[in-house]
């Protein structure tokens, strides 16, 4: 069980790698991990189909149903964006339209850049909805986006 912060701290060296998707140590006995999903923020994203949301006081709980990942999500911003992400063709203009100021980008990057590599959000290949509709997205609706 992990949580998505805004401004997590930065892992120690062990776990950057075993995060990476690099081979366990020899000996080790784990099993290799599987390989882990390349987020780029100019493709366009969804949450992925065996995933389950649950809004919290907090954020959410988003959990796998195929991996068996449960994961927090601690800001009600960050909710908006991984919800919304299918309605907008890439995860930068998902954060532009949800309101995401620019300075906080990065960190909004680095929170779907994990939640790709646990395979809570995945590439998307379809095309999104039009335009009408993304004015009227969940986003547009959203409160302005907590400072982390």
């Amino acid at each position: 069980m992990r949580g998505v912060l805004i401004d997590a701290p930065v892992a120690a060296p062990a776990e950057q790698v075993r995060e990476a998707g690099a081979a366990p140590p020899p000996g080790s006995g784990a099993p290799a991990p599987a390989p882990a999903a390349e987020f780029d923020p100019s493709l366009p994203w969804r949450r992925a189909r065996s995933v389950a949301l649950r809004p919290e006081p907090f954020g959410a709980l988003i959990y796998h149903f195929g991996n068996r990942k449960l994961s927090f999500l601690k800001s009600k911003p960050l909710v908006a964006v991984v919800e919304s992400l299918a309605e907008h063709p890439s995860a930068d203009a998902t954060l532009v339209a949800c309101g995401v100021p620019d300075a906080q980008h990065p960190a909004y990057r680095r929170a779907l850049a994990d939640l790709a590599r646990s395979q809570m959000i995945e590439a998307r290949t379809s095309l999104p909805p039009t335009a009408r509709r993304l004015a009227a997205g969940p986003c547009r609706q959203a409160d302005q986006p907590e400072e982390p």
